[in-house]
């Protein structure tokens, strides 16, 4: 009931933010967050279920903010057909990528999604005649009608669903056994695969699902924003955000995105705010890394949740934690339940001691 209760509330809080923002600056605020909600949720569909650190995920999100905005300067389809459709295109091109890079695990597999970002920074910056180049690209609003505090209004309520519907995809997969084999993968690849996993399948699909996400939430971004910059798009840093707000939050925790986004997301904009463009959001972010890897590896969710368990005593109780004495009890009891003619301290009823049970005693 108490999970229930903070669900609601956190649900009403959400939807009345638009009407409780006392400008639109805090709107934009809040709708900056969602996005980093939506990323973070997306990259945790891979570094939460697998245990796959990618930095590189912030080039899906520059690729379908790009691919939207082209279809909709170029290819002239609708603003939202086009969000879709370059959803489905960055969903095709994860599959070979994801073909390779999967092939490697650790240290690896960071530095190949690293490189998956450079490549497209270069590309989209030196095919200026396709994508603008250095320039940048001016995408169309979608309701040109509409004043700048609707605009904003609308697009809140548009990533808020967005999240949503990431979150419900995270929440099924976690409850299935494609979530199970994913945090086989997780614990113990290689026995997992001997167990019968296709870890490999496995991992290919969570990638192209979480690379089609992240493409939804950049696609919705360009939309929203209008002004895609390639330098922007396909940061390294937009990677190690979506990172560092999972591992704040916690990263098996459904909502632990969500909390580090919020965090994150709030402490970027106000230091950006009030410091302007000095690098000092960066030392924030930094500073706030090293703290979660020191004190809360496991994340603020599962720490708080710990700590709660333990103060009010409703911690489970681990087998370390039961005397050898016990366990042996408990054995007699079961044998004596299976064994209903013999008696626990291994005498039958007609007074005769059983002399295997005096054995295993």
């Amino acid at each position: 009931m108490l999970r229930l209760g903070a669900l609601l509330a956190g649900i009403a809080v959400a939807l009345s933010f638009p009407s409780m923002a006392p400008s639109p600056y805090e709107l934009t605020v809040g709708i900056a967050i969602l996005n980093f909600a939506v990323l973070s949720t997306s990259w945790n569909f891979v570094g939460g279920f697998t245990g796959y650190i990618s930095l590189g995920h912030g080039a899906f999100a520059g690729l379908g903010a790009y691919a939207t905005g082209l279809l909709v300067t170029k290819g002239e389809l609708p603003s939202f057909v086009a969000l879709f459709v370059a959803a489905a295109l960055v969903a095709v091109l994860a599959i070979p990528v994801g073909y390779a890079a999967l092939r490697v695990r650790g240290a690896s597999f960071v530095i190949v999604s690293i490189a998956l970002v450079l490549i497209m920074l270069l590309v989209f910056q030196s095919w200026a005649s396709f994508t603008g180049g250095s320039r940048g690209l001016v995408v169309p609003r979608p309701f040109p009608g509409k004043l700048r505090s609707e605009h904003h209004e609308i697009f809140y309520f548009l990533f808020l669903g967005l999240l949503a519907l990431a979150l419900l995809a995270w929440w099924i997969i976690d409850r299935s056994r494609f979530g199970m084999g994913l945090k086989a993968i997780r614990e113990d690849e290689d026995k997992a695969q001997s167990l019968g996993t296709p870890t490999y399948t496995y991992k290919l699909v969570v990638f192209v699902v979480s690379a089609a996400f992240t493409a939804l939430a950049g696609g919705l971004y360009g939309l929203w924003f209008g002004d895609l910059d390639p330098v922007f798009q396909f940061s390294i840093l937009s990677g190690a955000y979506m990172v560092l707000m999972a591992l704040l939050g916690g990263v098996r925790h459904l909502y632990g995105p969500l909390l580090g986004a919020v965090v994150v997301g709030y402490g970027l904009e106000y230091s950006k705010l009030e410091y302007g463009d000095t690098p000092l959001h960066l030392v924030f972010a930094g500073l706030l890394l090293g703290v979660v890897v020191m004190f809360m590896p496991d994340g603020v969710i599962p720490a708080v949740t710990g700590l709660v368990a333990r103060v009010l005593g409703t911690g489970e109780t681990s087998i370390r934690e039961v005397t050898a004495a016990e366990l042996r009890d408990e054995r007699d009891e079961r044998e004596a339940d299976v064994r209903p003619d013999h008696r626990p301290d291994g005498k039958r009823p007609d007074g005769k001691r059983d002399g295997k049970r005096e054995v295993r005693q």
